[in-house]
């Protein structure tokens, strides 16, 4: 089969580098033909060089590669509600999309749907959740009856208390995954959580009351599926957001990988508990902000990505993040 063309938006973040070194080691299987980054310039240019491919780098850049691209697959990588644009215009070309940003489905998850409905494309989970879900749910092959959403608990699951002294150094000390600054603090505050919450009722039309969230220390298995027959389906692999990317990029097919493999007896244990959500009120946040509908779901996301900036920026605290969530879900816009 021929290589599958790819545009990749977000190149030069985690998720973006990660598809890269996916792509070197299948060269046969897929073909990038744009990156686009809104700046880490060199680094851009430097991907496209490598592998034969344009640079689109600055505002706007993301629309454009893919406006300017015959790929088959868009891979959305950005941060934020910047990946919602080239979202909707990869699904209007008629290419199926590789998502990795979650505020496209929270922002706008409405209309995304109903444009790659229309068109007859595909969306692609990368976050490790979904695409888990994705795999239980293929594989399974029956009605499912509940989604599970394991999340990792982030740096603070055993403490401190008081989280009103951190700062974003020690928000940003991930034990398990390595992501950019945005993600890795919403995964310290569960907003991740939340948002995934919101994600994937958009990607599986499941209702949200039928959504739970266990905390799972170990970030091995990535979510579970629950039939209607009471079987419940895992998927489990090292945290390694590869696995997720080189599924995505591959489906329906998959591919060898030369990375780790899972060893259970060395893992030992796989522990599983509730989420504090006393501690962590992000998740009901977003079950709040679902159930609102409208624009509350575009308020909370909007109110998060704000909020994170400032905190990143010293301006704020870190308690003061949750706050303006709150109160963005309580107003009438931002």
């Amino acid at each position: 089969m021929p290589a599958k063309r790819i545009v990749v938006v977000g190149a030069t973040g985690s998720i973006g580098t990660s598809a890269a070194e996916v792509m070197r080691e299948h060269p046969g299987s897929f073909s990038p033909v744009a990156f686009a980054a809104l700046s880490s310039k060199e680094r851009c240019e430097a991907l496209a060089a490598e592998f034969g491919a344009k640079a689109y780098v600055g505002e706007g850049a993301a629309v454009r590669a893919v406006e300017e691209s015959d790929a088959e697959i868009c891979l959305v990588a950005t941060v934020g509600e910047s990946g919602i644009e080239p979202t909707l215009a990869a699904i209007e070309k008629g290419m199926d999309v590789a998502l990795a940003t979650k505020e496209v489905l929270v922002m706008a998850g409405e209309q995304v749907v109903a444009a790659s409905r229309r068109r007859g494309v595909r969306i692609l989970p990368v976050d490790s959740e979904h695409s888990a879900i994705f795999q239980c749910v293929q594989a399974g092959g029956g009605k499912v009856s509940r989604l599970v959403l394991t999340a990792s608990g982030g740096p603070f699951l055993d403490g401190p208390e008081d989280l009103s002294s951190i700062t974003p150094e020690i928000a940003l000390s991930h034990p398990r995954w390595k992501m950019g600054p945005k993600v890795t603090v919403d995964s310290s505050t569960m907003m991740n959580k939340g948002f995934e919450i919101i994600e994937a009722h958009w990607l599986f039309g499941i209702p949200p009351e039928r959504i739970d969230v266990v905390v799972h220390p170990q970030a091995i298995v990535h979510s579970l599926v629950e039939f209607e027959d009471g079987a419940t389906l895992a998927q489990l692999s090292p945290p390694d957001m590869r696995v997720a990317i080189q599924y995505a990029l591959s489906w329906p097919g998959r591919l060898p990988a030369r990375r780790e493999r899972l060893d259970l007896a060395a893992v030992g244990s796989l522990e599983f508990r509730r989420p504090d959500e006393r501690r962590f009120p992000a998740i009901a946040l977003a079950r709040k902000a679902l159930e609102m509908g409208g624009d509350a779901p575009r308020r909370l996301a909007a109110a998060d990505e704000r909020a994170v900036a400032e905190f990143l920026a010293g301006k704020i605290g870190y308690t003061d993040i949750m706050k303006i969530c709150e109160e963005a879900l309580c107003s009438n816009g931002l």
